[in-house]
């Protein structure tokens, strides 16, 4: 095994500062604005083992619509492309450290800052809206990708809202995060 470019470290620094950036501003606007994020609504034990479960339920279910034959067109065939290539730019270790601080951090910010300031506000609908739609649009490749992602924030929104847990969203995203890598790396190595 040859060690790694200078490039390659480049761009696993820059993915990880990112990804890390992502999280500290959720933490910034949490604090700025005074935001009530729910930690306790499930012991942590559940919240794992619950965020493990909907992570690779989640995964089960988009893997199912994305070879469905409405899904499984050029455009999505072309965003796999992408999203393997993406998986062979970095090593696994830096692979598993972004899916937790894209779980993290991602949550901090879409779930954690901005639909828990619009719940604070006594929104909670606009906050699990708007939260999502973001979400979607940070995730963008395409509309199909976009409205894929929005569903996902959805799904990740109305969880914390009913149970009270970010702790739980961020584990589901997480798992979800790197059972997809795992899949899409191994898909390009057959």
């Amino acid at each position: 095994m040859s060690a790694p470019s200078p490039t390659s470290d480049t761009s696993s620094l820059f993915a990880i500062a990112f990804q890390s950036a992502i999280g500290l501003l959720g933490v910034l606007l949490i604090w700025l604005f005074s935001t009530p994020v729910s930690w306790q609504g499930l012991p942590a034990w559940q919240a794992v083992g619950w965020g493990t479960v909907g992570g690779l339920l989640t995964f089960v279910v988009l893997i199912r619509l994305v070879q469905s034959s409405w899904l499984d067109t050029p455009l999505m065939q072309d965003h796999m492309r992408t999203l393997r290539s993406f998986t062979h730019s970095f090593s696994w270790p830096v692979l598993v450290l972004l899916a937790v601080l894209a779980g993290v951090g991602e949550e901090l910010l879409f779930r954690g800052a901005v639909q828990g300031w619009f719940m604070g506000q006594g929104w909670p609908w606009v906050g699990i809206l708007v939260g999502a739609l973001i979400f979607g649009l940070v995730h963008y490749l395409s509309w199909l990708y976009c409205l894929l992602a929005t569903g996902l924030g959805l799904l990740l929104g109305v969880t914390y809202w009913l149970t009270d847990s970010l702790l739980l969203v961020m584990v589901w995203h997480g798992v979800y995060d790197l059972v997809a890598i795992a899949y899409i790396r191994r898909l390009s190595d057959q």
